[in-house]
């Protein structure tokens, strides 16, 4: 018998034993004393990231599991962005759910345990190289985030959120399995490379071929958020604890984003023009329903909700990009690697937006309308100064990171031909700077409707002038995360 290597799944392993551990420490831990929690649930999270990154470093790509599982620099490079996402909304949670009572009582640490086998959910989604292993991370991830959305078990709308997001949710986990069993029927492999293999002889039927794709990418495009699959985003997101809407709109965009590398991509490059046809009706949905109905929100969760659909499809256009009839292997990991740039970028940005909301919070009162936000500058310059970086970016003005962003997804959209996606886009991204600039006008131009004094723990406030200071960094020199997004898709498509 054949002995496995382990050494590829020591991040995933030790972040399971680790978060198990917490566990149990936390049930002997006294109401005082939760902060234990949280400081182990960061240490946990850098061990993971250590690990990773000596797998990152090395280069390789290395298979286990009879090939299910894979260790690659796609799947290292975005884990590690994960264990800083999941990292930096811990560091803006604490004091939210702190004074929430979220830690306390019969709760204990349960945030930080379900959001870490969360995290493990994720890390199995990137590493996946079979669509069973793909469907096992997507339902681990799922189940921790229903549980989150819930937490709050007194709360009549979190609990209205989480019944909403379960319902659709399993639908939608209904669909990607119906199409991975399509796709099983037509090729005969679970595994994606054979399934590839097989995709490529064009012996398969490729009615059957086509019809699992249909529900396999209806299945993504609800985990995206993409619309119009997007029916859950805007409650759950508006409905949930602003410390679990941070988790849910973070690093598992990240988790999908490499999801659908694997399976589009990898798997299924041979139906390409059949799954960019359904990206391209995606991508030009989601820019329009997000931008236009996030106009009429007045609440700044839900808004951001509809901006995270918009987002979404700019994200999807890189996708699309890049196996156009005729595109060579240079043009398609350009395309890609603007897309993955996209995706990072924009959980750091939206990390920050919706830190900034529980930084305004305090028990009692949620800072999650807009009018909230009112007189901002004259309460913290400082802060308002950070909080109109980080929405500058979500509407691409430059110098922020966001301008680069779009206009990376641009320049594959336009080299792939298609020029009118291109001038859709910038055309939504007009539309789209309204909102943005509405909650900036309301921070400089109008009087403060609370005067209460900003106070806020010490982790966070440098956490979150960081960020705001990184969405600049970035936006000024983004070639090194730029090269490291190039390098992992190269060095992933070419093993």
């Amino acid at each position: 018998m054949n002995s496995i290597n382990l050494a590829p799944v020591y991040p995933e392993i030790f972040l399971v034993v680790a978060t198990s551990a917490l566990l149990l420490v936390d049930m002997f831990l006294p109401e005082e004393k939760r902060n234990i929690t949280y400081w182990l649930a960061l240490l946990s999270l850098a061990v993971s990231a250590a690990l990773t990154l000596g797998d990152f470093n090395s280069g390789a790509t290395v298979y286990t599991f009879n090939n299910m599982f894979v260790s690659d620099p796609l799947s290292n490079l975005m884990k590690l962005f994960s264990y800083l996402a999941v990292a930096i909304a811990f560091i803006y949670s604490r004091q939210y759910t702190t004074e929430r009572g979220m830690l306390g009582g019969t709760l204990g640490g349960e945030f930080y345990i379900l959001a870490l086998f969360a995290l493990v959910g994720q890390m199995v989604m990137l590493s996946a190289n079979n669509f069973l292993i793909v469907y096992l991370g997507i339902e681990l991830l799922s189940l921790a985030t229903y549980a989150l959305v819930a937490l709050r078990r007194d709360h009549t709308v979190s609990t209205e959120a989480a019944m909403k997001y379960f319902v659709l949710g399993a639908m939608a986990s209904g669909f990607l399995l119906y199409g991975i069993s399509m796709l099983y029927g037509a090729t005969g492999s679970l595994d994606l490379h054979e399934v590839a293999k097989a995709t490529a002889s064009g012996t398969e039927n490729k009615t059957v071929l086509v019809f699992g794709l249909v529900f396999l990418v209806a299945g993504l495009a609800f985990k995206l958020g993409a619309a119009p699959f997007h029916m859950w985003s805007p409650d759950v997101y508006q409905g949930a604890p602003t410390s679990v809407t941070l988790l849910l709109g973070a690093a598992p965009k990240l988790a999908t984003f490499g999801v659908c590398i694997r399976l589009l991509v990898e798997g299924l490059w041979t139906l390409a023009i059949d799954w960019q046809q359904m990206l391209t009706v995606l991508a030009v949905l989601s820019m329009a329903v997000g931008n236009i109905t996030a106009i009429a929100q007045t609440n700044l969760k839900r808004m951001l909700a509809y901006s995270t659909i918009s987002q979404t499809g700019f994200m999807l256009l890189g996708l699309l990009s890049g196996v156009f009839s005729g595109s060579n292997m240079d043009s398609a990991a350009n395309a890609y690697s603007s897309a993955m740039f996209y995706s990072i970028t924009y959980v750091l940005t939206t990390l920050g937006t919706f830190g900034m909301i529980m930084l305004l919070a305090r028990s009692g009162f949620e800072a999650e309308n807009i009018d909230d936000f009112k007189g901002l500058n004259q309460r913290s310059p400082w802060f308002a100064a950070v909080m109109m970086i980080l929405l500058l970016s979500l509407a691409g003005v430059p110098p922020m990171v966001g301008f680069y962003a779009k206009l990376a997804v641009l320049q594959s959209v336009v080299a792939a031909g298609q020029l009118w996606l291109a001038i859709a886009a910038v055309m939504f991204s007009l539309i789209g700077a309204f909102y943005y600039l509405r909650v900036v006008k309301a921070m400089y131009f109008d009087e403060p409707v609370d005067n209460s004094q900003i106070a806020v723990h010490k982790d966070m406030q440098v956490t979150m002038s960081a960020n705001g200071i990184a969405i600049i960094v970035l936006g000024l020199v983004p070639g090194p995360l730029m090269a490291l997004c190039v390098a992992a898709i190269s060095k992933t498509l070419g093993s």
